[in-house]
């Protein structure tokens, strides 16, 4: 399921990035990748906050959908 998915406060693993190479090397600088575990922190104007490796990123709705998570 996409990280969009997530509940507040809900804590998951990335399973799989999907999207264009270069939407993956960025998503791959923000500590995003295959393994890590990412917790909702809250949602905005189409954008979501995430926190990954003990930092908060926001990010659009329609990147976040290109994140899997599972448990």
């Amino acid at each position: 399921m996409p990280i969009t998915m997530l509940k507040y406060g809900e804590t998951k693993t990335v399973r799989q990035i999907n999207g264009k190479t270069e939407t993956k090397h960025f998503l791959e600088n923000l500590g995003l990748v295959a393994g890590s575990t990412v917790t909702l922190v809250n949602e905005m104007a189409g954008n979501i906050i995430i926190c990954v490796k003990d930092t908060r990123v926001a990010i659009s709705k329609a990147m976040a959908n290109k994140i899997i998570i599972g448990d």
